[in-house]
């Protein structure tokens, strides 16, 4: 493969981490870092003009990639009582059907939307490890590789988080046969993540791990992983997605989830809390002191109607959030903090709800916020637009006229509340454009063989 040349990329405005600047320079090394950046420069021969302002891309630090071949297929209605536990059921039902070849299809097809949207970056929540009789495939990493395979076809920054998930309820219950593909115990996913990590490294992906719920691995295990996996990368767990759940957890332990995360758990910046809905006033304050970050995804939250999470009250405490897409009823970072922010407002019965104090754009403070806390969660050293980041970068699209007269934090109230994903244009991830004027090159032979896997599936 050729070596790529540096890159130096001039933008009338750009959202740097010192924050907005005019006719800013930037330039990328041939590994794809940011090696300078000038503001007030002067454009030069050869350098790559954008077609409108320029942003650092969002994380989706939460994606169950598969989930997206279901989306739209639950929506009809049972008997009154539809809730996650129903939907889940039709999950299930899905995911005994799916190969290799549909999983890699199905996440290159999902990460390509994601970066259409915005989205510079992935965790993946991956738990579907094996085949559909709940056996190891010959190579335990099967799964694993296909999920990076489609991160590099598509061109998106990888975090890959194995999960362990071994029971179906608190205190070590059995798991049921729609989890048969999920399941390992201690030793063989310790193997598993062993076995990811050369690969991981070799695709310049990251490599976390993660514990499904407390419902699904028990204190025992979750010690024993702890105590040998490694001791860098982030660690997801989801926890409080529903009232359910915590009820179940007091039935269980007479504490509620979080409440026993934080209490039995080594809980702190490398931790990565999803959902997390149903807090009460004292887990929000111990969530926002351990320096955990919050992944929130609304729009999945919303679609199985989990709760509104106490965001106003968090963020009141400087806690840190970052935003995913979950089962990808959408694949829009845009739609996610709207979501997010209207939530707020519908249950206090007020406007612009998480701001850092008066004056403050909306769609500044929460972009910022959610930009910084996907990288933490991600594992992510730097972030934004800075120098040693790695040379990430959204274009907004210049020809509109919402986007061409605005400036400043106008431009990210405009985007995220008014003009969603439509305002995206390019997309760069380290050093390359993957998306260009709204195209992917992989557009047409991706769509042919993502239909081909809903044809059948369906």
């Amino acid at each position: 493969m050729a070596e790529r040349a540096a890159l130096r990329i001039f933008a009338s405005q750009a959202l740097l981490s010192s924050g907005w600047a005019a006719d800013v320079a930037i330039s990328a090394t041939p590994d794809g870092a940011i090696a300078a950046i000038e503001a007030g420069a002067t454009r030069q021969p050869g350098d790559t003009v954008t077609a409108g302002p320029v942003l650092p891309p969002l994380a989706n630090l939460h994606s169950h990639a598969f989930q997206r071949a279901m989306a739209g297929l639950a929506e009809v209605a049972g008997h009154g009582d539809d809730s996650f536990w129903t939907w889940r059921d039709t999950m299930y039902r899905m995911v005994g059907a799916l190969s290799p070849d549909d999983v890699e299809v199905i996440a290159t097809r999902l990460y390509i939307d994601m970066l259409k949207c915005g989205y510079g970056r992935v965790g993946e929540f991956h738990y579907l490890h094996h085949d559909p009789s709940g056996a190891p495939y010959a190579d335990r990493t099967e799964m694993s590789g296909r999920i990076l395979a489609a991160a590099t076809a598509s061109g998106i920054g990888m975090t890959l988080l194995p999960v362990f998930y071994a029971h179906a309820n608190f205190g070590g219950a059995a798991p049921t046969d729609g989890q048969r593909r999920f399941i390992h115990g201690v030793e063989e996913f310790l193997s598993l993540m062993e076995a990811l990590r050369p690969q991981v490294a070799a695709s310049g992906a990251t490599l976390g791990y993660a514990f499904h719920s407390l419902r699904a691995a028990t204190p025992d295990e979750m010690r024993a992983i702890l105590a040998i996996a490694p001791g860098e990368g982030p660690i997801h767990i989801h926890v409080a997605e529903q009232q359910a759940e915590v009820d179940a957890s007091l039935a269980w332990s007479g504490r509620r989830p979080l409440a026993w995360l934080m209490e039995e758990m080594p809980v702190d910046a490398r931790w990565c809390l999803i959902h997390a809905t149903h807090a009460n006033d004292e887990e929000v304050r111990r969530m926002a002191a351990s320096g955990a970050v919050v992944g929130l995804c609304p729009a999945t939250e919303a679609s199985l109607g989990d709760g509104i999470f106490p965001a106003t009250a968090y963020r009141s405490l400087a806690g840190r959030f970052g935003i995913g897409s979950d089962s990808h009823v959408s694949t829009s970072p845009s739609e996610e903090l709207r979501l997010l922010e209207y939530g707020q407002r519908l249950r206090d019965e007020r406007r612009v709800r998480l701001v850092n104090g008066p004056g403050r754009s909306n769609g500044r403070d929460l972009f910022e916020v959610a930009l910084a806390g996907g990288a933490q969660a991600l594992g992510q050293v730097t972030s934004g637009l800075q120098v040693g980041a790695s040379a990430d970068l959204v274009v907004l699209d210049g020809t509109d006229p919402f986007i061409a007269t605005a400036t400043g934090d106008t431009i990210l109230d405009r985007w995220l509340f008014a003009l969603g994903d439509r305002a995206v244009r390019d997309v760069m991830v380290a050093g390359r454009w993957q998306i260009t004027d709204r195209h992917h090159r992989l557009d047409a032979s991706i769509d042919d063989k993502f239909r081909g896997v809903l044809a059948r599936l369906l």
